[in-house]
């Protein structure tokens, strides 16, 4: 079962948030400045925290992971004020 996440993060030093921002590009879509929205399944969310965990500084840094509940795809779970959140479109093998 898939799972929508918000995962934002608060990365002290410019160089490990490029490599953050990078990595995470590969798991969401960008909606903000140092937020993504993901729509993984518990191995791709064991995959992204994996390579994120490895790329911080743990007493510096901190990534949040909000779990908003499976994604059915039917309901837009985030809610935005002003500019609108784009639809993610998905194809086959890309996430």
């Amino acid at each position: 079962m898939r799972k929508l996440l918000i995962v934002t993060y608060d990365i002290s030093d410019p160089k490990r948030l490029r490599k953050v921002f990078k990595t995470m590009k590969g798991f969401g879509q960008h909606v903000q400045l140092s937020v993504f929205r993901c729509d993984l399944t518990d191995m791709e969310r064991y995959q992204m925290i994996g390579a994120l965990q490895d790329l911080i500084h743990h007493g510096e840094d901190q990534i949040l992971l909000i779990d908003l509940g499976p994604s059915d795809g039917k309901t837009m779970r985030v809610t935005s004020i002003g500019r609108p959140v784009p639809r993610e479109r998905r194809e086959s093998g890309i996430f």
